[in-house]
């Protein structure tokens, strides 16, 4: 697979992922899939029974990169690698996503309080005829949270969008005792990973 330049499109809305890319060099340009319309949203983010998580963020990671293609393919738009990824919170086997409400996050916020959970990040980038992956898995220790100090945190508005009702670059730091693993991959896009799937679509990663 060969691609243009250092230029990708990004199935994503995650401004963490937008930033990641830019860090390393990478340009993109955003390409955003429907989360809810009057037809309802175009992918189906609910886990399958019993699905393996390591299979659930891969499985949603290949599906909004391929879509993504697809939907370039029918505009008639230039065609580069697209980039699409997912992650979630994993607790005791148990898929923790985005959270529908501060309500919601709290209960998850609770839930890690004073556990070791993993983080799982998958990316796919189609391109071409193929699609390549890669995951990412790494764990976060949380020391004991307060009752208290989750609805401060809350309060703050950090949880809405984040896997597991929290993000690693803000507030949320002061709760975290260790983390194993890639920082990257915790805050949304591994760049190791990315790097790797890149520069097998033929990108010169260095400048």
């Amino acid at each position: 697979m060969t691609s243009p330049g250092n230029s990708i499109y990004l199935a994503s809305r995650s401004p963490r992922r937008r930033e990641l890319l830019t860090q390393i060099g990478v340009g993109f340009e955003t390409l955003l899939l429907r989360e809810a319309s009057p037809r309802g949203a175009d992918i189906d983010e609910t886990a399958f029974p019993d699905e393996v998580p390591a299979d659930y963020v891969s499985r949603i990671a290949r599906i909004k990169a391929e879509l993504s293609r697809k939907y370039l393919i029918r505009r008639g738009a230039p065609l580069r690698p697209v980039l699409g990824a997912d992650t979630a919170v994993v607790l005791k086997g148990h898929i923790f996503g985005k959270p529908g409400d501060p309500a919601h996050a709290g209960e998850m916020l609770a839930a890690l309080s004073g556990q070791t959970h993993e983080m799982l990040t998958a990316i796919a980038v189609a391109a071409e005829q193929e699609t390549r992956m890669r995951i990412s898995a790494s764990t976060v220790r949380f020391r004991d949270i307060s009752e208290g100090e989750i609805d401060r945190y809350l309060a703050l508005d950090e949880a809405n969008d984040k896997a597991g009702g929290y993000a690693i670059q803000g507030f949320a730091a002061i709760f975290i005792t260790e983390i194993t693993g890639s920082y990257s991959g915790i805050m949304g896009l591994p760049l190791y990973e990315t790097a790797q799937l890149l520069h097998d679509c033929g990108m010169d990663m260095l400048p």
